[in-house]
């Protein structure tokens, strides 16, 4: 059992789901992204989704493609991420999940990819443009240096997308709120708790939710019927509002503990 397993074992036990934000490695710069690593952990993250800045991210919004510029600006590059995560180990054992797309894995080599990544301490692989369908390349990297590939659904996957996400999918599967790209949204669909449901039928995986949560109030929601809720556009414009690097850092630890108790307060009241 690993780190991503051994998480959502122990949050299933506590009736709790899983918060996870998402950040950019190199936003504003790695040596920051450590302190926001480590803020958000004290705050209450349960895993964290650590973005690989790519230069045309096609399944981001503005606010997630800002991020990546600036991250690219800054020359962060996945070897400078590794070392950033290896730094990190070394007072955590928190799940991360690296996200991505596959260009920047395929060109690095996939077999040096995952050793790297495995090796610095990374737990799960997240690639947003590779579906299942096209991933036995990557996968058997994957299980041979034990990260989990994770996944995406979303409203448009049919059954067969499902089985196939179930079946390989390792950690969790990340469900799409919407269909369209990343970004804090004011209301979801009220269908969003059928269509889990409809997901839970395929698989035993804990089922995440992400593209859109920007609140509180939603992440309390999402959790009431969900295993996760993934945070990522919400957070870095939080901490777009700061000027200083550490007042940028101090607001993301701020923003995901006001999630975190939120969703508490759900798992709580189900008791």
């Amino acid at each position: 059992m690993n780190r991503i397993e051994e998480k959502f074992a122990a949050l299933r036990r506590r009736g709790e789901a899983a918060l996870i934000p998402f950040v950019t490695a190199g936003d504003p710069d790695l040596e920051t992204t450590l302190k926001i690593l480590r803020v958000l952990e004290r705050s209450g993250a349960d895993c964290v989704e650590l973005g690989v800045p790519f230069s045309d991210p096609m399944a981001d919004g503005p606010t997630v493609q800002r991020a990546s510029e600036r991250a690219l600006k800054k020359g962060t590059s996945l070897p400078g991420i590794f070392e950033m995560v290896r730094e990190f180990r070394r007072g955590s054992e928190i799940p991360l999940i690296l996200f991505g797309y596959y260009n920047p894995f395929f060109r690095y080599g996939l077999e040096r990819f995952t050793r790297q990544a495995q090796a610095a301490g990374i737990d799960g692989l997240l690639c947003v443009d590779l579906p299942p369908e096209e991933s036995d390349e990557l996968r058997s990297w994957t299980e041979k240096k034990d990260l989990d590939a994770i996944f995406l659904l979303s409203p448009t996957s049919n059954e067969g997308r499902i089985r196939l996400a179930a079946r390989w999918g390792r950690g969790f599967l990340y469900y799409v709120s919407v269909t369209g790209v990343t970004g804090a949204r004011r209301r979801f669909e009220d269908h969003l708790p059928n269509q889990v449901k409809r997901v839970r039928r395929y698989t035993s995986l804990p089922i995440g939710i992400g593209f859109g949560i920007s609140n509180p109030a939603q992440a309390a929601w999402i959790a009431s019927f969900a295993d996760a809720a993934v945070v990522g556009s919400a957070l870095i414009e939080v901490m777009e509002r700061a000027e200083r690097r550490q007042e940028k850092v101090k607001r993301a630890g701020s923003f995901v503990a006001r999630l975190k108790r939120a969703m508490k307060d759900v798992a709580k009241q189900s008791y």
